[in-house]
């Protein structure tokens, strides 16, 4: 956004999706393409802000500058200005570098997972619990979970304890191994 205003953007013509960039499935993006008509001016900060899928960033860059003739600018990059270098060479050149920008944004995006992943399992196995916390069991769990056990009743045994009959399966699934231990 700071990079936005520092060029005079008007906020009516700023678009921003805060989500991942995985894919051009983003609502910001979806209406920032139907506004763009031609000889417009689109700037990107960087080409990561764009999109993370290799295939996917090629394919709207020709969209955009092919198909709906809009000129693009990627700031931290001013080998990707379309404004420029409109020849063989100059189309050549900027090819290049937004093939290579594109290959590095989508293996940052596969790093990140890793790493993601890698850092979750390492909390797990540190015994870092992920969600919310469970709920304390109701007073007469464990005697509507004995009779429930013994087949005295059924799934009445999870109304009377004030809880979805899967909660409380659940919770007897874990009672049963707690008692085992």
């Amino acid at each position: 956004m700071v990079a936005m205003r520092e060029l005079s953007i008007p906020e009516k013509n700023v678009f921003l999706d805060k989500q991942s960039g995985k894919d051009f499935e983003r609502p910001q993006y979806k209406k920032l393409v139907k506004k763009l008509k031609p000889d417009d001016l689109l700037y990107i900060k960087s080409i990561d802000r764009l999109g993370r899928n290799y295939g996917e960033i090629l394919e709207q860059w020709r969209i955009l500058t092919k198909e709906k003739g809009i000129d693009i600018v990627v700031l931290d990059m001013p080998l990707l200005d379309t404004r420029r270098g409109k020849d063989l060479m100059g189309t050549f050149l900027s090819d290049i570098v937004l093939q290579v920008l594109s290959f590095v944004a989508e293996n940052e995006r596969t790093n990140i997972r890793q790493r993601q992943a890698e850092g979750i399992a390492a909390a797990k196995a540190r015994g870092v619990r992920f969600g919310r916390p469970p709920r304390p069991l109701p007073e007469n769990y464990h005697s509507a979970y004995q009779r429930w056990k013994a087949g005295a009743i059924t799934g009445t045994a999870a109304k009377e304890c004030g809880m979805p009959l899967s909660s409380f399966r659940y919770r007897a699934e874990i009672y049963e191994k707690a008692k085992l231990l």
